[in-house]
């Protein structure tokens, strides 16, 4: 009977996954899809999910397919990749046209992430960044952090909102951080805050936050300002993380892929399933699922060959140069991006596999 309910846990934790990140591809793929039609762009299909077809039907111009493999999907258009006469065809719409279409996807994922963020927000109270009560025997307290303080900065980045200040703490390896702080009206720097360090079962260290923050009134200006802040709050954990993954900070090995993201949020599931779906369940469901839609965005905008970014940037200078570059020389460009995020697929893919497969087996 338990090996029956351990099945049936990884069982729910994949298809939970499977829906959560094919919602996503589904939005990314729509934005192209959608924008191709406005433009009056013939599409050929619209996939979700690759390789063989499980299924597919033709409604007027276009089939629609699901696939086997749930790690993506497309949505191809007449003279895409390859030249075509019909008029009707990528090829022969104008540049910005083609633009607004490539554009599309990315878009619709950040404007999924801005309505989840949304729901969150009307969900739970605004917290801000001010201090507004200290825990008993509190270090930060005895190390000239006080009451009132608006914290608007860590180390040296940024802070706008509570998950800036969490992201950083967590960032923090000492317990020693450097704050900036809105005390009576001017800001002063307060170079070496201290907090008592925590220990997680794996081992891994994290500061005790030891204070409580004032929550802001909710009205629509604030909810409105709280989301596009949270937005943006995770969008520039998006970039702090690939700097840290450049720069060796954070090693390659803690890249995740699509077996990583399905689990991600599977688990997230699974844990509402076993102590009750409550709120707070939901809510952090909500949470993964709009950190990924704006990750999926940000990334697929990187000026690099096969993604968005990459075919942006030959519209960009096809805009500037009144001419489209040499297709032949696009495609050997667009071919050597694709194998090589095929081979960072699989690289990821191995981690994913080798870490779900430690969490199943591992405890």
């Amino acid at each position: 009977m338990e090996q029956f309910t351990q099945a049936l846990q990884i069982a729910l934790v994949i298809l939970g996954g499977i829906l959560g990140f094919g919602l996503l591809i589904f939005i990314h793929e729509f934005g192209h899809f959608i924008t191709a039609k406005l433009h009056k762009i013939k599409v050929n299909e619209f996939a979700l999910g690759m390789g063989p077809k499980i299924f597919s039907f033709v409604k007027g111009e276009t089939r629609y397919s699901l696939r086997l493999f749930p790690v993506g999907g497309f949505c191809s258009m007449e003279g895409e990749d390859e030249e075509s006469e019909d008029d009707r065809a990528f090829n022969k719409k104008a540049v910005w046209r083609r633009i607004t279409v490539v554009a599309a996807g990315a878009f619709f994922n950040f404007v999924l992430g801005f309505i989840l963020v949304l729901i969150i927000v009307c969900c739970q109270p605004i917290a801000t960044t001010i201090v507004g009560e200290f825990e008993e025997n509190s270090v930060s307290d005895k190390s000239g952090l006080r009451l009132k303080d608006e914290i608007v900065g860590i180390n040296g980045h940024r802070v706008f909102v509570w998950s800036d200040l969490t992201y950083d703490f967590v960032r923090d390896a000492d317990g020693i951080v450097s704050l900036d702080v809105i005390r009576d009206g001017k800001q002063i720097n307060l170079p070496a805050v201290k907090f008592e360090m925590g220990k997680t079962e794996d081992g891994q260290t994290y500061i005790v936050r030891d204070f409580k923050v004032y929550q802001r009134h909710k009205n629509i200006g604030n909810v409105l300002k709280a989301t596009v802040l949270e937005s943006i709050s995770i969008g520039r954990v998006v970039w702090r993380s690939l700097f840290d993954l450049v720069t060796g900070n954070v090693p390659v090995s803690e890249l995740s892929g699509p077996i990583g993201v399905t689990s991600a949020v599977g688990e997230s599931i699974l844990q509402g399933t076993e102590k009750g779906f409550t709120l707070a369940h939901f809510l952090n469901i909500l949470n993964i699922l709009a950190m990924i839609s704006i990750n999926l965005g940000i990334f697929n905008l990187l000026p690099l060959p096969a993604l968005d970014g990459g075919r942006l940037i030959f519209l960009i200078l096809e805009g500037i140069r009144r001419k489209p570059i040499n297709p032949k020389y696009e495609g050997y460009v667009h071919l050597a991006g694709l194998a090589l995020l095929l081979l960072l697929m699989v690289f990821v893919t191995f981690n994913d596999i080798t870490r779900l497969v430690g969490k199943i087996f591992g405890g």
